[in-house]
């Protein structure tokens, strides 16, 4: 059963993404990034720039596509699926505008939801489902600026 950090009132999703995965990368921790495909090639895209005295490895699998071996160990996992990553990844990040499949499978879940209105009542939507499922549900309120 995942414990479920739900992160709102963010001002640009995919900078805190950012952010948050170089904080998790720094600690050693392998994660799943998912959301839809244009959200994630949009965060693949901004990994490779977002800091320019520091490379994020990471690897961005859609639509079941097979990768090399090799590429498995890449801590940083961008995939539509987050069920069929591979390797023992304890954390999920969530930029998706549903709960993810496969969600139960981590012991952690990061929620991100943005200030935009429909984000937020599709991020209500989610707690509500993680709550119902009896998971340990988490607010972090995000100031402007603000690091993870």
């Amino acid at each position: 059963m995942p414990q479920v950090e739900f992160h709102h009132g963010i001002g640009d999703k995919q900078a805190y993404a950012c952010r948050l995965l170089r904080k998790a990368s720094r600690a050693g921790v392998q994660l799943v990034v998912t959301g839809d495909v244009a959200a994630l090639q949009a965060l693949d895209r901004l990994l490779w720039v977002f800091d320019d005295q520091e490379f994020l490895p990471h690897v961005l699998s859609t639509g079941g596509a097979s990768l090399p071996e090799r590429l498995h160990a890449t801590p940083v996992w961008l995939s539509d699926d987050p069920a069929s990553a591979p390797g023992p990844r304890s954390v999920l990040v969530n930029l998706g505008r549903e709960v993810p499949p496969g969600a139960e499978r981590f012991d952690r879940l990061f929620d991100l939801v943005s200030s935009q209105p429909d984000d937020r009542q599709e991020g209500r939507a989610r707690w509500k489902a993680y709550a119902a499922r009896g998971w340990e549900v988490r607010p972090h309120e995000v100031k402007e600026g603000a690091t993870p």
